[in-house]
């Protein structure tokens, strides 16, 4: 009689140890998914105050022009070289507005920066969409395995462990090339 429950134990710790390493692997997965969500939201918030920054260089740049506008609109005067010199400065403000390569405040600039943000976010939420899949296909392997000690059906463990190589090539995919798996787009 030992000999069967010996059996059936060792075929218990073989599945205690497939659920150990899929529990590990679900945690290095919610842990790369917590970082890439992370990730994405700061990288979000980034792009979304550089544009910001970008559409108010905008509207400084045209009250700048429509003053401008306006000065030049106004008849010959005794204050010429006085108006001749503002618009020159106004000139200059809008041209620094427009693209300021020393401070990376530019409207060019700004708009290079958020889109380098955007696509760091989206590199990010690709990233964070293979782990939640790996995370559910290491859970769901888990519950099978565990299933498998209460009902005895082998196949319940095949299938545990089949899902649990899908979740170790989905966190691969997720961490090496995002951009490879096009449903996940």
């Amino acid at each position: 009689m030992s000999g069967g429950h010996g059996s059936g134990g060792s075929s218990n710790k073989r599945v205690a140890l497939l659920i150990s390493v899929l529990a590990l692997f679900l945690a290095f997965s919610e842990t790369l998914g917590k970082a890439a969500q992370t990730e994405a939201l700061g990288a979000n918030v980034e792009a979304s105050n550089l544009w910001a920054f970008f559409q108010a260089r905008t509207i400084r740049q045209t009250v700048i022009k429509t003053a401008d506008e306006t000065l030049g609109l106004l008849p010959p005067g005794a204050n010429q070289d006085a108006i001749a010199a503002k618009r020159a400065e106004w000139a200059k403000t809008v041209a620094r507005y427009d693209s300021e390569p020393s401070t990376g405040e530019g409207r060019k600039e700004l708009s290079a920066r958020a889109k380098q943000s955007e696509e760091r976010r989206d590199l990010s939420l690709l990233r964070y969409h293979h782990y939640e899949l790996a995370s559910a296909a290491f859970q769901i392997g888990i519950v099978l395995a565990s299933a498998e000690v209460i009902t005895g059906i082998v196949a319940l463990v095949a299938a545990g462990g089949l899902l649990g190589v899908a979740g170790v090539v989905l966190l691969g995919f997720g961490y090496l090339a995002p951009h490879t798996l096009p449903f996940l787009h």
